[in-house]
């Protein structure tokens, strides 16, 4: 399962286009006003930490940013001295205003403006043209240009390296809860980001935008096509028309429409010809479902609450009775026949689609078919609207970007609360949003309509309907805590016999290959990682756990906040436990079930041992015993403190755990096999690796029965001798005379 490579192409192969792109959108950022309206410097983060995974060289990535800054700033300095830009108060982009800012700016600072501006995102597109107006010369501003390049792309492109390391941490220690919460919180901040920057620079854009459109308006009434057709040349003047809701309005609207209408087509499409939007739907899924943790499932489920039949209905009414309370009755009309609307649209699609839920992957029951999803329907067609309402009554650009971003990641969750519940595939969550947005246009068309022609004259509020809206939200807050406290979906899933797979008679491969069982391991992004180098058959874990303790091997602790907290304390001064945590990996979608790890012979102070982690599968041998696969690899060292730099050495380390075990006297047979051809990649932590395909298979000997009472094993089994009993005890073994 490797749901990157699924997604998108792969990275590598556009790394060359890469850093064009970077030089590309450096030299755009440093453009004279052009600046002002190119988030450039959050594309430059963004580079710097796709070379912490790998993806970039971070000095190649650093020379292009570089070199395309400082064509930037040179281009606005030729600029500054022929000056050919007319500014004008009416302009909104070349404003006097902005001219000033700068003049003030460079007088203030001088040379070292050139540095000094490029990190003060308001000035930083225009110094550079103030330089050429106040006829600095070219060589000395070529020293300043090229040092505040420099420590531009070099901050920029380090910051980014250092958060891609920072998450790199995540995957490779944090537990589901975390990861997921860390993945939240990424993408708050990244709305965040783009919020900021639409607040500051919005305006600007969308005043680039409309002065290229009547640039392009004059050229085309001009021409000679214009002067023959003059009556097609009035009509599409009219649908531009900013006065008329049948002008500009209708005309966005309807292109929005059509465009909605095109991507749902494509998801339909997608849907019925199991294209690969389809076949990610599966990996997604396997990917949330190994990710789950029942505090992130308790949360999920207060949000997916949010678009539940009883919110809806008490959302709606509140609506409607804010709205005759506060003199805005025009928009009940349009607002009901938008949510009506996706209500029957999104409950005709799944009696049309007929498309089952995810299978053996649901928190808890639906009974209704998947495609699209309702939630997501409801999220934006009652939501949207909420927000259309709000922004259409608030006149600050910066409030009105607060309110649309909060409606955005409000709808946002609740569509993700369907995928980590388990109970939508993505594509359903894509075409649940696209029906939503349909009905959304629908109902804004129709408030428009309605408003343009006079049927929603503004009446004053007074304190008293203010207050009595207000106090209706108090109650629906209470009605949304109350009720969503008492919502506990029954967690009785139809019942799922999970019957053991045999082992066919050909052997170990043939059951990867007949149950198309994953040989390699993967990393909590489902990205491929190492082969499976080790099969174990055993009857249970503590069996696997006392084997490997004869071996010379030791449990680990589960990897958790405060374990690794301990460890990379440990190791700050120069103490290292053979125990300390492994990185958590996955096969099959699944964290590791097991854990061990063996120190190495290394020199005082140095942090080393060959760690084996293993996972149950559903195999099982004619002798009724469970298969385990695993990774044994070794690691020395850290990196940054808390990432294990692995050797890459598989092989070497498969055979010396399994001259280890078979060596203990207590496996009943072994055999070598070719499991998967010889390769050459990444380490869970990002390490080159290389293996030559093979695998033990190493079957231990029956001879453990049950712990004598009182003592405690994640399976109940030791192995019992005149001489030593393995007592398994929080995760540690110790020995005990009997």
């Amino acid at each position: 399962m490797e749901l990157i490579d699924s997604l998108i192409p792969k990275l590598e192969h556009f790394r060359m286009l890469g850093y064009w792109i970077v030089f590309l959108v450096s030299l755009l950022e440093s453009l004279a006003f052009v600046g002002l309206v190119v988030p450039g410097a959050v594309f430059v983060i963004f580079a710097g930490s796709l070379a912490a995974k790998g993806y970039f060289d971070l000095g190649d990535l650093i020379w292009f940013a570089t070199m395309g800054a400082i064509l930037g700033d040179g281009i606005s300095f030729r600029l500054g001295t022929g000056n050919p830009i007319p500014f004008r108060e009416e302009n909104r982009l070349f404003k006097p205003s902005y001219l000033e800012r700068g003049k003030e700016f460079f007088a203030r600072h001088g040379g070292a403006s050139i540095v000094i501006g490029r990190f003060n995102g308001l000035i930083r597109a225009v110094v550079p043209f103030v330089a050429g107006l106040a006829g600095m010369r070219p060589g000395r501003f070529f020293l300043w240009n090229a040092a505040g390049a420099v420590a531009w792309a070099t901050t920029h492109l380090v910051a980014g390296y250092l958060l891609g390391e920072a998450w790199r941490s995540v995957e490779v220690w944090a537990t589901r809860f975390e990861a997921v919460l860390a993945a939240v919180l990424l993408f708050a901040l990244g709305g965040y980001l783009t919020k900021r920057f639409f607040e500051k620079g919005g305006k600007q854009l969308l005043a680039l935008a409309g002065s290229a459109s009547r640039s392009l308006s004059g050229a085309i009434s001009a021409s000679s096509f214009a002067v023959n057709h003059p009556s097609l040349m009035a009509f599409l003047r009219g649908r531009f028309d900013r006065t008329r809701f049948s002008g500009r309005p209708l005309t966005l609207l309807g292109l929005s429409f059509l465009y909605v209408i095109l991507l749902l087509g494509g998801v339909i499409e997608d849907l019925l010809t199991a294209d690969p939007l389809v076949a990610a739907d599966t990996r997604i899924e396997n990917l949330l479902n190994a990710l789950r943790d029942p505090l992130m499932v308790k949360i999920f489920l207060w949000v997916t609450h949010l678009g539940r039949a009883p919110m809806v209905v008490a959302v709606a009414l509140t609506l409607c009775a804010i709205l005759v309370l506060w003199r805005r009755g025009t928009f009940i009309v349009p607002f009901l026949v938008a949510l009506a609307g996706a209500c029957a649209t999104a409950g005709f699609g799944k009696v049309v689609f007929h498309r089952p839920r995810p299978a053996g992957v649901a928190v808890y029951p639906e009974w209704t078919y998947s495609f699209p999803s309702g939630h997501a329907v409801i999220a934006t067609a009652l939501y949207g609207f909420v927000v259309y309402l709000l922004c259409r009554h608030t006149e600050r650009w910066g409030r009105r970007l607060n309110i649309l971003f909060a409606g955005l990641f409000l709808m946002a969750a609740i569509g993700f609360s369907r995928l980590y519940l388990g109970v939508h595939f993505l594509s359903d969550v894509l075409g649940g949003y696209l029906v939503g947005l349909l009905w959304l246009i629908i109902g804004i068309s129709l408030a428009e309509w309605r408003r343009a022609g006079g049927h929603s004259a503004t009446m004053p509020v007074t304190a008293t309907r203010r207050a009595a809206g207000a106090f209706l939200l108090v109650v629906l807050a209470s009605f949304s805590i109350w009720s969503g406290a008492r919502y506990h979906p029954s967690r009785v899933l139809p019942t799922a016999v999970h019957t053991p797979l045999p082992v066919p008679s050909a052997g170990m491969v043939e059951s990867f290959v007949r149950y198309r069982l994953p040989r390699h391991t993967e990393t909590i992004t489902a990205e491929k990682r190492e082969p499976v180098n080790f099969i174990l058959t055993a009857d249970s874990d503590a069996e696997v756990t006392a084997a490997f303790h004869a071996a010379g091997w030791v449990p680990v602790l589960p990897a958790s906040v405060a374990a690794v907290t301990r460890m990379v304390g440990s190791a700050v001064h120069g103490e290292h436990s053979p125990s300390a945590p492994l990185a958590p990996s996955f096969w099959d979608g699944k964290p590791n079930d097991l854990g061990f790890a063996q120190p190495l012979p290394l020199p005082e102070g140095t942090a080393g041992r060959t760690e084996a982690r293993l996972w149950r599968t559903p195999l099982e041998t004619g002798a009724g015993t469970t298969v385990y696969v695993g990774v044994v690899e070794r690691t020395v060292g850290y990196e940054w403190g808390v990432i294990p730099r692995m050797t890459g050495d598989l092989d070497q380390t498969r055979e010396e755990l399994a001259r280890g075990l078979i060596g203990s006297g207590h496996v009943s047979g072994h055999e070598k096999i070719s499991l998967s051809p010889p390769a050459a990649g990444r380490t869970l932590t990002g390490s080159p690796f290389f293996s030559d395909g093979t695998a033990w298979v190493v079957h231990l000997a029956k001879q453990w029965s049950k712990l004598p009472q009182g003592f405690h094993s994640p399976g109940g089994y030791a192995r019992i001798s005149a001489v030593e009993t393995i007592v398994i005890s929080h995760g540690i073994l110790a020995p005990a005379l009997t």
